[in-house]
């Protein structure tokens, strides 16, 4: 258990609050399930011949979990000689707490997950929480599940696949919070979490998710006022309407960040009274 203070130098230490984890809530853990049928993209990597044999040994244990803070450690302990966690149905926000701020990441169906390993010379304290946004089934693909499917390597394949992919997802986050204007970063985390949970519409994309604007904030590195603020400021511009959990993202992510590029230039160019400046000419 790692200790509420860390040391920074000789006669000084920091203290951290520690984040409140709510209790365990897992249930059903005794149900089973073929993932096969459950996954049809790992199902899609076999003919019909192969199909039904891996079915049959491609079984494993479903947790449910309801909506809310969960500790997934201890399914993660369980798995750890397996393949790890396979989310089946749902969305799970990951959160890593690292002092006092909170970066968050989400995660949804054929998603593999592990319990991030610490390095023995890590001298940076971080903690993790885990919170479904809707009731969520995850499959543990232990030892027993992975020695069981050893005949077929295109199960592993697939799932090694997904991780590079979610890899992916989290170097395009981190470079969306690189972007210096909170607007730009909400509208690029929209459009991105679109690809995958979006709905197309005629006048664009219907994003639904129970997102709320501490999530969102987490999301983009910012604090929870300055969403409500930016958001507001996105409807106003007739950009993203609706509320976080239904929201619309009017017209393309291009023209959006054209607006967002126009209105960005203007502002330079008005002067503190309000009235635009000359634009000086080097």
């Amino acid at each position: 258990m790692p200790s509420d203070e860390q040391h920074v130098g000789e006669g000084h230490t920091t203290r951290w609050p520690r984040p409140v984890i709510a209790p365990t809530r897992l249930e059903s853990a005794s149900l089973y399930t073929y993932v096969l049928d459950a996954d049809s993209d790992l199902a899609e990597e076999f003919d019909i011949r192969s199909l039904v044999a891996a079915r049959q040994l491609a079984t494993a244990r479903v947790l449910e979990v309801t909506v809310g803070e969960c500790d997934l450690a201890p399914w993660f302990d369980a798995a750890s000689r397996g393949l790890g966690v396979l989310i089946l149905e749902g969305v799970v926000a990951i959160e890593t707490h690292v002092g006092d701020r909170t970066a968050s990441e989400l995660v949804g169906a054929g998603d593999l997950l592990q319990f991030p390993n610490r390095g023995t010379d890590d001298l940076l304290e971080r903690s993790y929480g885990w919170r479904a946004l809707c009731p969520t089934q995850l499959a543990l693909l232990d030892a027993e599940f992975a020695d069981r499917v050893r005949p077929w390597p295109q199960i592993v394949q697939a799932l090694l696949r997904r991780v590079i992919r979610r890899t992916a997802d989290v170097d395009a986050l981190r470079a969306i919070t690189c972007q210096p204007r909170l607007e730009v970063r909400l509208v690029l985390l929209l459009w991105h979490l679109a690809a995958r949970w979006g709905r197309v519409e005629p006048t664009g994309i219907r994003v639904t998710l129970p997102l709320t604007h501490r999530l969102l904030g987490q999301l983009v590195g910012a604090e929870r006022p300055s969403i409500t603020h930016a958001l507001a400021r996105l409807a106003h511009a007739g950009l993203v309407t609706g509320t976080t959990c239904d929201l619309h993202l009017n017209g393309t992510l291009d023209r959006h960040l054209e607006i967002l590029l126009e209105r960005t230039n203007s502002s330079r160019t008005q002067g503190l009274d309000g009235r635009s400046e000359p634009q000086r000419i080097a």
